[in-house]
């Protein structure tokens, strides 16, 4: 972790629409924000619950110096991709979990204050990338990701059959095939979110490593992997793969033709997270996840 830098003199706010309590959250925001001498930037459609005491915050114009994000993990990973990666993200939580979020409502007033004026420190996640490489032409598109990729099925509930393998040097090396749901390619942070619903390990953030997890695989033998960050990862579908789809932190989707094939990579991207003094990764555990208790 590295200190927080600070004071800000641009700070965004974003939020998740329909939030209960909502609108007097956002107003404790701005008299925090303005009682430091930042200006505030919103969502557009923010503007209209700020009576215009904020300017608008779009992707690509003059981008804040810290993002505050009021909801849950969901709308954290939408800062996260609407903002350059750099940017400080401070997590107020709103949601249900919030294990990405740093403050609670009640303890917005103390935490935010002492994030304002430089207090804290900056969390440097790890990020992937996944290139969908078109049988047709071996082209396609391309995705990012601070919590994980999910190749699974868009259509019925039909199992598919996939083919798992990795290359660390010139010659790729074949992992195994199973048949299931589909699997999740998470990374450390991603670990603690639907990877460890569907049975896959906790790693600390700070490893250099990815986590591919089955999702209700049709066999006992086939188990989590955990792999190092420096390969290429690769999941193609064995049989035709109408109506696969694979989607970036719930947030993007591609949908994928028969005989596509995905190659996820380490990214040389971070997400800087805001912790608070006397926050670690295990109190995080504890407290959100009852871990060890």
């Amino acid at each position: 972790m590295n200190r927080l830098p600070g004071p800000f003199a641009r700070v965004g706010m974003i939020a998740r629409p329909g939030t209960p309590g909502l609108t007097g959250v956002i107003e404790r925001v701005r008299s925090l924000v303005e009682a430091h001498g930042a200006a505030l930037f919103v969502d557009p459609w923010l503007s209209d619950e700020l009576d215009g005491h904020a300017g608008e915050l779009r992707a690509g114009e003059d981008p804040p110096d810290l993002l505050i994000s009021l909801g849950g993990d969901g709308t954290l990973l939408r800062g996260a991709r609407s903002q350059p990666r750099g940017i400080p993200i401070l997590g107020v939580n709103m949601g249900h979990l919030g294990f990405l979020t740093s403050l609670a409502l009640d303890e917005l007033e103390e935490g935010l204050g002492l994030v304002l004026s430089g207090g804290g420190w900056l969390d440097r996640r790890a990020t992937i990338d996944a290139r969908v490489k078109r049988n047709s032409d071996g082209k396609g598109p391309s995705l990012w990701a601070l919590n994980d990729f999910v190749l699974h099925k868009g259509g019925v509930a039909r199992v598919v059959r996939l083919d798992l393998s990795i290359r660390w040097g010139e010659e790729p090396e074949e992992i195994g095939r199973f048949s299931g749901d589909g699997v999740i390619v998470a990374t450390p942070t991603g670990s603690t979110a639907y990877s460890l619903s569907a049975g896959g390990p906790i790693l600390a953030p700070d490893m250099a490593s990815l986590v591919v997890t089955p999702i209700s695989p049709h066999t006992l033998a086939m188990r989590p992997l955990v792999l190092p960050a420096r390969g290429t990862f690769t999941i193609r579908a064995v049989e035709r793969a109408e109506e696969l789809v694979l989607t970036a932190d719930g947030q993007e989707a591609v949908g994928l033709a028969p005989g596509d094939r995905v190659e996820v990579t380490s990214s040389r991207e971070r997400v800087a997270l805001v912790r608070l003094p006397g926050q670690t990764f295990f109190d995080t555990l504890r407290r959100k996840l009852n871990w060890a208790l």
